[in-house]
Formats: structure tokens, sequence, C-alpha cells
């Protein structure tokens, strides 16, 4: 079975813009894991412009789903990540800035800094994935970190998917299978949809995991959020 994790960042967002607490995330949260979703994803940024470490705080004792919790590592967020204790932490290189994820890490030039990350974090009993680009070098380079899992950057895929979806999907295949082969678990992210996600899911190996957030919601206005849940969860099924 392929997990689908929901990333909450837009209701947060919703929320955020008039000040109040409607929608409720946290209700909001738990009507999608009731609705089929195996996880939860936020990715709280250091201005707090949608969610905000009080909402991953009240998040965590309340969800019987799997809680992941995205971000750069900064001394704050792995300081929220060791408090919060989720299924999962996944880094990302983004900027304090960054709108959204745009890219990979550069995992060998970064090593040092994410083994001792991965190190901390399996201390605490935290399973800790890597986002990377679908490249064999970041691939083996993560798994030198010693990390569980690696997230596979998939915008180039969704980028591509309308004019070749074999040509685009070709080095996701080819990372996925040599991050089994290493030991590391696959997850997938970015750019996910409706249209690209079952061809996605249908043909990489190996994989565990797919964290959607802003396809979904868009989603969501249309068909209704049970509905949409239901809808990426059938998409899975390969």
């Amino acid at each position: 079975m392929i997990n689908l994790s929901v990333n909450i960042n837009k209701v947060a967002t919703l929320r955020n813009a008039r000040g109040e607490n409607r929608p409720d995330v946290e209700a909001v949260a738990l009507d999608i894991e009731s609705f089929g979703a195996n996880g939860i994803t936020v990715h709280p940024r250091p201005d707090e412009r949608h969610i905000k470490k009080s909402d991953v705080y009240s998040l965590r004792p309340n969800l019987r789903c799997e809680f992941n919790i995205e971000g750069y590592p900064s001394d704050d967020f792995v300081d929220l990540v060791i408090k919060v204790r989720p299924t999962q932490v996944t880094l990302v290189p983004d900027a304090p800035d960054a709108i959204t994820s745009s890219a990979g890490w550069d995992v060998s030039a970064n090593s040092d800094f994410l083994s001792s990350l991965v190190e901390r974090f399996k201390d605490a009993g935290i399973r800790t994935s890597i986002f990377i680009n679908a490249d064999l070098d970041s691939v083996r380079a993560a798994a030198k970190t010693g990390a569980e899992r690696v997230e596979l950057y998939t915008k180039p895929y969704a980028d591509a998917f309308t004019k070749d979806p074999k040509a685009a999907i070709a080095p996701f295949i080819e990372a996925a299978t040599e991050a089994k082969k290493l030991g590391l678990g696959v997850n997938a992210g970015h750019d996910l949809n409706l249209d690209n996600l079952a061809f996605f899911a249908s043909n990489i190996p190996f994989l565990r995991e797919v964290s959607i957030g802003h396809a979904l919601i868009c989603d969501a206005l249309y068909f209704g959020l049970e509905e949409t849940v239901k809808r990426y969860k059938n998409a899975l099924k390969v």
C-alpha cells in the first residue's frame, strides 16, 4: 500500500488570511484522517505564514495517523521536531523566504551536516527522510547519511508528464530502484495531482508514501474534501 500524507499548509494559509480560527486547522486535519488519509504533513516556516508552531504542538497528541514535519533544519526547527517527536521529519533545503520547495539537497556537499541531524533524530526515535532530486548520486549520498528514507522531488516529472510520461518517469524509476537497493524507503512529493499521480504510483517500484497539499486542496474546492481524499487514495491503488 502507498500511503497518502496530506499537507495542510494551504488550510493554514486560508485561516491566517482573516486572523481567526476559520478554518480550524486541527479539525480539518482530523477530518482528513477520518476520510482515509494515512498521514498529515506540515511545513512550518520561520515567518509562520501558514502553519504555526502552536499548530504543530496541538496536532501531535490528537492525530492517530502518521505525522510528518518537513522543513529546513535550522536550530529552531530541529528543536521543535525533537520536542514534538513526529513519526517522520523530512529535511528540505529551502531558504527561509522560499515560496515552496524548488530542488532537493546537494547531499554530498552537506553530508556531514545531514548525517549529524539523522543521528540526532534517530536518537529521538524519529524517522528521517531527505528531500532529493531523482538522480543516482543523490540517492547514494543520502544512504551514506544513515537516513531511513528519501523523498523524491517530483516537479520535473510533473512538468514533463503531459509531453512524454515514459520519459518523465524514467529517472524516478531508476532512483527508486537504487534507493531500495541501498535500504532506503522511497517517498515522493511536489506537483503530484489527479492527472499524473496514478501513472507515477503504478510505475515507481517500492514507493512508500506521497505527500500532497496544494493540488489536493485546490481539487477540494470542486469535489469537497472527503471526495478528494478518496480520489487521491484511489489513484494510489496499484
